[in-house]
């Protein structure tokens, strides 16, 4: 048996020569060679992946962030407005019997 290359693999069956297989057994074995050089080269690509961000994903988080930036300060500005509308109420009245001495004299 030769040893093929990646691109190889998905044009020549390199078990088809082999004289102890039948024509099934080599078919079996081919598609699991090919199956196998599709998981090598996810497997590449998900490294290729991992290693080096995405420049496009990561301008676009960039554009994202700002965004959300924006919204929250829009965000905490209408609750300050509404604080701010909200008229003062005097508290003080509130906590007058709450604090009030009720010490006994005599």
């Amino acid at each position: 048996m030769t040893m093929t290359t990646t691109d190889e693999i998905f044009e020549i069956n390199p078990y088809e020569p082999h004289a102890s297989l039948t024509p099934l057994e080599a078919g079996v074995l081919w598609e699991y060679a090919k199956l196998s050089q599709h998981v090598k080269d996810l497997t590449e690509r998900t490294r290729q992946l991992s290693e080096a961000p995405d420049e496009n994903l990561v301008a676009r988080l960039r554009v994202l962030e700002r965004k959300m930036g924006l919204v929250l300060t829009l965000f905490k500005a209408s609750v300050w407005g509404v604080i701010n509308e909200q008229p003062a109420t005097d508290t003080s009245a509130q906590y007058a019997d709450a604090t009030a001495d009720t010490t006994v004299r005599r």
